[in-house]
Parts: C-alpha cells; sequence; structure tokens
C-alpha cells in the first residue's frame, strides 16, 4: 500500500471517530470532556490531526541540460509528498488559577514518485515533533491574565513576520517533505514570555532540528522585545547570538544579530493604508559582517474582492570578493507567514535562490472572492547584490510571476493551488546555460480539527 493512502485512510478514520464523538456528545445535556482512553481525568485534553498530501510539477526547471540519464532534453520533473500529525495535549488549571499544559505529538513525511535531487531522495521518516511542559500564571501574579508563560522541551517558536526566526525543523533530504512544512518545532527550546498590556517579552534559547546530514549544532540565545501601539502598530526588536559547529557553519559560530521592525497603519483616518519595515545586522568579525533589511506599503480597498495591493523591497548583502570580511548574508531559521513571506518566488525563492546576495521586488494583489477562497497574484525581480561574489557578471537572475488560490473548503478541509512562470535572466544563463522558461504547478490538500 503507498503511503499516500495510508496517511488519507488514516485521516478519514479519525475524522469519522471524532465526528462520532461529537455527535454522541451533543445528544447529551452536557458534554463529557475528552479524556483519551488510560489517560487520569482531571485534565483538560485536545487531541488534534493534521495531513496533508501534495503534488508538484516542474516543465524546463531544476536541471542543465542533459537531465541526468535522459539526454533528451527532457528537463520536466513530478512528485508527491504526503504528511500526518497527530497530537495530544493536556492542560491542568491550579486553584490559583495558574495552568500547567503539555503537548506531544509526532510527524510522518514522505516524499516519492522520483523527486529531482535538490528536493531530495525519495525518502520517508516519522519522529516525535512537539514534546514539551510549561506554565502560565493565569491571574496569580496580578497584572493581568498569563503575564508569565514558560515551557520548555521540542517547541514552536517565531519572532515577527519569521524572516529570521521561524521554522524549528528543517525537512526534505533523509526526512522527506521538501515543500509540506510539517516539520516546525525546535530539537530543544527554553522560552519565557512575559506579555502586560502593550508590553511582551520573550527570553529564549533554541536549537535547530537540522537535518542529519547537514547538522551544524547550530543553537541561538536571545530576547526579543514588542510593543503593541493599539491594533494598528506593532514595534519590535531583538537581539540574538548564535554558536554552531565551527568546522561546519564557521560564520555562525559566535554570531551577533541585531534585528528591529515596524508594522504600522500610522493614519487613524487612513487604517487601509499600511507600512512594514525590517532592518538585520549580523557581526562575527572577519567570519561575518552583513546586514539585511525590507521596506513594504501596501494599501486595502474595500471594494468587491477586498483586493489589497502591495509593494517590497528586499535587500539581502551578498559577499564582496574584494574584502577580508565575509558579507553574504546568512539567512538563519527562515520561516513562512504567507505566500512571498519569506520563501521569495515558488519558483525561485523555494528551488533555487536564498535571503543571502539578493535583492528583490515584489508587487502582489491579494484578493477574497468569497470567506471561502483567497486568490492573488504576486510579480519578482530578483537581481544579485555582488554577481561577483556568484561567478557571474550579470545581476539578473530572473523575473517570475505567481498565481496561488486558497479554498477553505469546511472547517477541516482546505485546498491550495499555485502556478508560476519565470524567466531566467543572463546571471541564470552564465551559471548554469538555462535559456528557458521555468514552468510550475502545484496542489496541496490538507485536513486538520
Amino acid at each position: 500500500m503507498h503511503a499516500r493512502s495510508a496517511y488519507l485512510r488514516t485521516a478519514v478514520a479519525l475524522a469519522l471517530l471524532a465526528a462520532g464523538i461529537g455527535c454522541a456528545a451533543a445528544a447529551e445535556e452536557e458534554a463529557k470532556p475528552f479524556v483519551p482512553p488510560g489517560l487520569p481525568a482531571g485534565l483538560d485534553w485536545e487531541f488534534n490531526l493534521n495531513a496533508g498530501v501534495g503534488v508538484f510539477g516542474f516543465a524546463n526547471s531544476l536541471y542543465t541540460n542533459p537531465k541526468p540519464d535522459q539526454p533528451s532534453g527532457d528537463l520536466s520533473d513530478n512528485w508527491w509528498e504526503g504528511s500526518i500529525k497527530p497530537a495530544l495535549g493536556a492542560t491542568l488549571t491550579m486553584e490559583n488559577s495558574s495552568q500547567l499544559y503539555g503537548k506531544a505529538s509526532v510527524v510522518g513525511e514522505r516524499t516519492y514518485r522520483t523527486p529531482p535531487p535538490l528536493v531530495g531522495e525519495e525518502a520517508a521518516s516519522f519522529d516525535v515533533e512537539d514534546l514539551y511542559i510549561g506554565w502560565r500564571s493565569g491571574t496569580s501574579i496580578g497584572g493581568g491574565e498569563n503575564v508569565l508563560d514558560v515551557k520548555i522541551g521540542r517547541a514552536p517558536f517565531k519572532i515577527g513576520n519569521q524572516m529570521l526566526i521561524g521554522d524549528g525543523g528543517a525537512e526534505g533530504g533523509s526526512r522527506g517533505g521538501y515543500w509540506s512544512g510539517a516539520r516546525k518545532a525546535f530539537e530543544m527550546a527554553g522560552i519565557a514570555t512575559f506579555h502586560s498590556g502593550m508590553h511582551k517579552v520573550d527570553v529564549f534559547y533554541l536549537d535547530k532540528n537540522e537535518l542529519p546530514e547537514s547538522e551544524s549544532k547550530s543553537k541561538v540565545w536571545g530576547a526579543n522585545y514588542e510593543l503593541s501601539l493599539g491594533e494598528a502598530t506593532t514595534l519590535g526588536a531583538t537581539y540574538m547570538t548564535f554558536s554552531a559547529d565551527p568546522a561546519v557553519r564557521q560564520e555562525r559560530d559566535g554570531l551577533d544579530v541585531i534585528n528591529v521592525r515596524a508594522y504600522t497603519a500610522p493614519i487613524p483616518s487612513l487604517q487601509a493604508l499600511s507600512f512594514e519595515a525590517e532592518y538585520a545586522q549580523e557581526d562575527n568579525g572577519n567570519f561575518l559582517d552583513s546586514t539585511a533589511y525590507n521596506l513594504k506599503v501596501a494599501y486595502q480597498l474595500e471594494t468587491k474582492w477586498q483586493p489589497k495591493i502591495s509593494y517590497r523591497y528586499a535587500f539581502f548583502e551578498g559577499d564582496d570578493p574584494n574584502t577580508a570580511k565575509n558579507e553574504a548574508f546568512d539567512g538563519l531559521f527562515t520561516g513562512f507567514s504567507d505566500w512571498g513571506d519569506w520563501w521569495q518566488g515558488e519558483i525561485a525563492g523555494e528551488y533555487f535562490v536564498s535571503n543571502s546576495n539578493l535583492i528583490s521586488h515584489q508587487l502582489r494583489v491579494h484578493t477574497k472572492p468569497s470567506e471561502a477562497i483567497s486568490s492573488g497574484l504576486i510579480f519578482y525581480d530578483f537581481i544579485l547584490d555582488n554577481p561577483q561574489s556568484a561567478g557571474v557578471t550579470s545581476d539578473k537572475v530572473a523575473t517570475e510571476l505567481d498565481w496561488y488560490m486558497d479554498w477553505s473548503i469546511n472547517d477541516n478541509f482546505a485546498v491550495s493551488f499555485v502556478a508560476a512562470v519565470a524567466e531566467p535572466g543572463d546571471a541564470v544563463k552564465e551559471s548554469s546555460g538555462r535559456t528557458d522558461t521555468f514552468w510550475y504547478g502545484m496542489i496541496f490538500g490538507s485536513y486538520s480539527f
């Protein structure tokens, strides 16, 4: 039996079980709390399941010509991915209103049907994902509800829109699931959050859950502060210091990072106009001295389909070979928060460029035709910051146009569609000899409860 079939049959069976439990509970005057068989009552238990399956297809992409074992010039390829993630959480409320809580989950992922080498081999993995315990204060220490929250273990964590910190688990390669992204938890995390009124402070330790074949022992200590000025403005500042195996990631071992950001709609009478800005400085002596920043402006139209138009300029410094220092920006633990953030481009950003030595212009139109459907177009112009460090003379990487649509069929099922086209620039033609237009398509379905 194919793994895909197993994933889907498991999802359907659990969905039916959950539906049956829900119907039975509704028939009673008072719904009984969910207690997993064999586990103690007196706790608030929560079971959830996430499962997904996707198909991905390329034409004239990812390979240099000729394609290995196929000198005909056919550079197309397609593959599948599937994932499943059951999770069980529990909360114990104390008499003083504080709470002990925890969560455990596992993730199974598989990539199959001979994916291209960049995605990884036909591979599968099954391992622990979340496994953490925490305490939140409730109203026990004053100052508001849950002023203090502390957790430790395998847990997710993100900062801002995840340009630097967002994804704690690497995928693809020997694990499978290159695009699916079912893993989010760090291998070990210690997170303490103080949140009172408009102020929020996080102190954290994170150990990245890296692929076994590319383990660099990357870890980070840091502190994050956010100031919320009403619903329209959030300001943030973060300091981080990294360690890593110097034989693998010398530029990251001893790296200090300062990050500041602002998300704001500053004109009270014009809340439809919003701005974003973020700046990052990385410093590790001659091993790394680099900057990155982005500026974004958006306008929300209150018309049919609610179109939102935005433009973003993003800069990630590249290395200058003529200096002793390394200026190539390290993208760190980039996460996904929305289409285009921060995997830039469903062709370029997912498969052949990273947030280093890169300048991008992004123009996006996002619409909402109905409550269940959102869709949009994203145009990119990708440019090298320093062509010489990439071994080319041109700074033109590619122009790309992405169409996406997210369809929430109901509270449990959702489907995403992507169609993308990219025209290689002179830098790509110089480096790989690729001149043909890149074509890409994707359909990804998910189930959750």
